[in-house]
């Protein structure tokens, strides 16, 4: 069996990061899994992407950054036609309208589309005509794609509802954001303890960008914090001057740090107390899931159908509603540091490794292809 990804680059996302982790699995279980870049940079080229082989398109003259997607709509198809790949592994929602641009270009040429589903469909905080054009561009996915992942139970529902798919062309496969080394290394890592004078320390981990609506974290940082607590956000974006500012004119840029990209947050994070997401929308988040590893506190906003479930109905961190900044202040000046119980945090972050999934993901693969194509039993060799 031949899988083939496609990515634009190396640049940081969690589905990228996701993405490039499942090829490196596939293949030291011995499957063809080809690896599409539109562009070769980004940082994660010498972390997660380290020694990966790629496929790469001839580049043009001018940089295809600002263009990424119709790029690859253009270079996809002479790749697909000289890879011969049994299966196209879509590993995004970002990347739904180049799987869909495949299908209308190559036809029956195009081989069967598996899409994970890695954002909220709801998208509750759209104004109304939006939502409306975004729920009919869905329904053509559910034309298109031959079949699609959610990465926790509730999206089974949220999956059949608005791509108009039944059951049969739905998998839950928990997301392999972790690995069962990773965890191994968090359950051991040593909690670094806060010292009372110092105060609580919240930290945030994603792409500083709007989604993620970080501005309302700020202003509820600056508002339900206790004197002595401090805020780390680790990651990069096209918001971060913008954000600092803000930091600065609430008064708190002596206690917001800004550490930019870092390449294993997770290791990171038994330093911390309290993770903080204020995310509009999402579909199961990364950095839930290594919180959960590193035994911390958590609050969040409910930006999609899974969080409920991913926290246990508030036994592993509090929930609030999307936009809700008082709610949000008022969960971060309630929160101690201390709260979280282990046993079952590990508990449920050792359902998303990349180890369980990889298998479940394969057998997946697999069952797209049609009989007069002969399958390797490619689960033999993991």
């Amino acid at each position: 069996m031949r899988v083939v990804t496609f990515l634009h680059s190396f640049e940081p996302g969690g589905v990228e990061r996701v993405a490039l982790r499942l090829v490196r699995h596939w293949r030291g279980q011995g499957v063809d899994a080809p690896l599409f870049l539109g562009r070769r940079e980004g940082a994660m080229a010498d972390d997660v992407g380290r020694g990966l082989d790629i496929t790469l398109p001839a580049q043009p003259r001018i940089a295809t950054r600002h263009w990424e997607t119709l790029w690859m709509i253009l270079t996809l198809p002479r790749a697909i036609r000289t890879l011969r790949p049994d299966v196209l592994f879509c590993a995004g929602n970002t990347y739904a309208v180049v799987a869909v641009a495949m299908k209308l270009l190559l036809g029956r040429g195009c081989p069967p589309i598996l899409a994970k589903v890695s954002n909220d469909l709801d998208r509750r905080t759209k104004p109304w005509p939006r939502r409306m054009v975004y729920r009919l561009w869905l329904r053509v996915q559910g034309q298109f794609i031959d079949h699609f992942v959610g990465m926790e139970a509730p999206m089974a529902a949220e999956i059949a509802e608005h791509m108009g798919v039944g059951d049969g062309r739905v998998s839950i496969i928990p997301d392999p954001a972790l690995s069962i080394d990773l965890i191994d290394r968090l359950r051991i890592s040593p909690r670094v303890e806060t010292v009372k004078a110092v105060g609580r320390r919240f930290v945030a981990v994603g792409r500083l960008a709007g989604q993620k609506n970080l501005a309302l974290m700020l202003r509820a940082f600056q508002c339900g914090a206790r004197p002595g607590d401090s805020l780390t956000m680790f990651g990069d974006g096209p918001d971060r001057t913008r954000l600092e500012r803000l930091a600065a004119r609430l008064g708190i840029g002596d206690r917001v740090a800004f550490r930019g990209y870092v390449a294993e947050p997770a290791a990171l994070l038994p330093q911390f107390d309290i993770l903080l997401l204020s995310s509009d929308y999402e579909g199961v988040p990364a950095v839930i899931l290594e919180a959960l590893a590193a035994n911390l506190w958590i609050i969040a906003t409910d930006c999609s159908r899974s969080m409920a479930t991913l926290l246990r109905r508030g036994s592993l961190g509090a929930l609030v509603s999307v936009g809700d900044e008082a709610a949000f202040a008022g969960a971060i000046a309630q929160a101690s540091g201390n709260r979280q119980d282990r046993v079952l945090s590990l508990a449920q972050a050792e359902r998303f490794t990349v180890e369980y999934s990889s298998d479940a993901y394969l057998k997946a693969l697999v069952r797209l292809i049609p009989p007069r194509v002969p399958v390797k039993n490619v689960l033999a060799a993991g």
